[in-house]
C-alpha cells in the first residue's frame, strides 16, 4: 500500500510552513490533521512564538529530526470546535498549547502532573502521536488537541505577548517553584538576557525575590536595571565583580544555551545554594565538584513544567502583568527571522502574527486565479 502524503493522513485539511531537510528552510507545506475527537478542542491559530528549539529542530541539530518538520509550541488562538466529552474550554475561548500534546496518563509522573516526564511524553511536533501519525506545530493554521493539554488563556492576557509563555514563561516558573526560590526575599541570579532570561526576571520580581542579571554582555545593564526591573547587573567575564558578590545568592536560574564555565557562577551562591540549568549547550558543560561539595551546593536542572503548574503559570503571570517582549512577524519573514535568531539578534522574542499570514495566501492564491 502506498504511504500517505501528509494532507491525505488525517480528514481534515490544514496548511502551515515546514522545512524538508537539514537546511533548515521553512516553505509553505498542506498536511492534514484528525477530526475532532470526543475529548479534542480544535482551535484557530492566531498567534505561535519561535523558541531557540524550533531552530535547532528545523537543523536537526540535536539528531532526532523526522522531516517534513513543522515546527512551533507557543501556540494561541481561538476555540473553534470541542468535543462531546470536553468541559473545560468552549467555541470563541482563548486557548493555547505549549510543548506537549499526550503522554501515558498512568505513570506515577503523569499522576502527579508531571506529563512533562512521561516516558511516553507526546511532543507538539517532531512526535509520534497515538495513532502512529507524526506531530506538527503551531506555525499552521489551526490546532487540534486533547482537553488536558489545552491551557485556557485569562480575560487580561494578550495571545501575541502570552503565547511565548507557554515554553518560555512555564521552563523558568517551574524551577523556582521546585526549588524554593519563589518564597519572598529571596537573592537570585538570573543567567543570560534573552528570550528565557528576561521572563524568568520579570517572574522573579513578582515573586518578591531580590534580582541579579547576570550577562557576558556590558550593554545590557541598562536594559535589565532600568527596563526588566533588576536590582543589579554582573558582567560574568569581569572576575573583580564576581568576586565581590561571592556567596551572596540563594539561587540561580541559568538560561544560557552555550557552553560556559559553571565555577564562577557556582561561587556566587551561599550555603545550600541551588544552581539550576534551563538552558541547553549543544556539548557537555564542565562540573567542578569541590565547588560543589564546599557549601552543600546544588546543581540541578528543569525542563518545562506539566499542565497544571502551565495553567498555574499563566494565571500568575496575568495576574502580575507578564508577558513576554516581543516582535511579531509574519510567515513570509520566517527564514529572516532564524537567521536573526541564529545570531541573537531578536528582543526577546519573535511571534508570528499566523492569522494574518494565513490571509496574505490566501490574497494571493485569489488574485492568481
Amino acid at each position: 500500500m502506498a504511504k500517505k502524503s501528509p494532507d491525505e493522513v488525517h480528514p481534515v485539511k490544514a496548511f502551515g510552513w515546514a522545512a524538508s531537510d537539514p537546511s533548515g528552510h521553512l516553505s509553505p507545506f498542506s498536511f492534514s490533521r484528525r477530526a475532532t475527537g470526543e475529548e479534542d478542542v480544535r482551535f484557530k491559530v492566531l498567534y505561535c512564538g519561535i523558541c531557540h528549539s524550533d531552530l535547532h529542530c528545523i537543523k536537526n541539530e540535536w539528531g532526532f529530526s523526522t522531516y517534513p518538520l513543522l515546527p512551533g509550541h507557543e501556540i494561541a488562538g481561538e476555540v473553534t470546535e470541542v468535543g462531546s466529552k470536553v468541559t473545560k474550554v468552549k467555541p470563541g475561548d482563548k486557548v493555547g498549547v505549549g510543548c506537549l500534546v499526550g503522554a501515558c496518563h498512568s505513570c506515577d509522573n503523569c499522576t502527579a502532573d508531571l506529563e512533562n516526564h512521561c516516558p511516553q511524553v507526546i511532543q507538539t511536533y517532531n512526535s509520534i502521536d497515538v495513532d502512529g501519525t507524526m506531530t506538527y506545530g503551531g506555525y499552521s493554521d489551526h490546532m487540534v488537541a486533547r482537553e488536558r493539554y489545552i491551557v485556557r488563556f485569562p480575560e487580561n492576557m494578550p495571545l501575541d505577548a502570552g503565547a511565548p509563555l507557554l515554553c518560555a514563561g512555564i521552563t523558568v516558573y517551574s524551577p523556582m517553584k521546585y526549588y524554593g526560590l519563589s518564597e519572598p526575599g529571596m537573592h537570585i541570579a538570573v543567567v543570560g538576557l534573552g528570550g528565557l532570561g528576561h521572563v524568568a526576571v520579570k517572574f522573579a520580581k513578582a515573586f518578591g525575590a531580590r534580582v541579579t542579571v547576570v550577562s557576558t554582555s556590558p550593554k545590557k545593564e541598562e536594559e535589565a536595571l532600568k527596563r526588566l526591573g533588576a536590582d543589579s547587573f554582573l558582567v560574568s567575564t569581569n572576575m573583580d565583580q564576581l568576586k565581590k558578590e561571592q556567596f551572596t545568592l540563594d539561587g540561580i536560574i541559568d538560561t544560557v544555551s552555550a557552553v560556559h564555565p559553571l565555577l564562577p557562577l557556582l561561587g556566587l551562591l551561599k550555603a545550600n545554594g541551588k544552581l539550576i540549568l534551563v538552558g541547553a549547550p549543544e556539548k557537555p558543560l564542565e562540573l567542578p565538584a569541590f565547588s560543589v561539595i564546599m557549601g552543600r551546593k546544588t546543581v540541578a536542572g528543569s525542563n518545562i513544567g506539566g499542565m497544571k503548574e502551565t495553567q498555574e503559570m499563566i494565571d500568575f503571570a496575568a495576574k502580575h502583568n507578564i508577558t513576554a517582549d516581543i516582535e511579531i512577524i509574519k510567515a513570509d519573514y520566517l527564514n529572516t527571522a532564524m537567521e536573526r535568531l541564529a545570531k541573537g539578534d531578536v528582543r526577546y522574542r519573535f511571534v508570528i502574527d499566523i492569522a494574518n499570514s494565513v490571509a496574505d495566501i490566501y490574497r494571493e492564491t485569489t488574485q492568481r486565479k
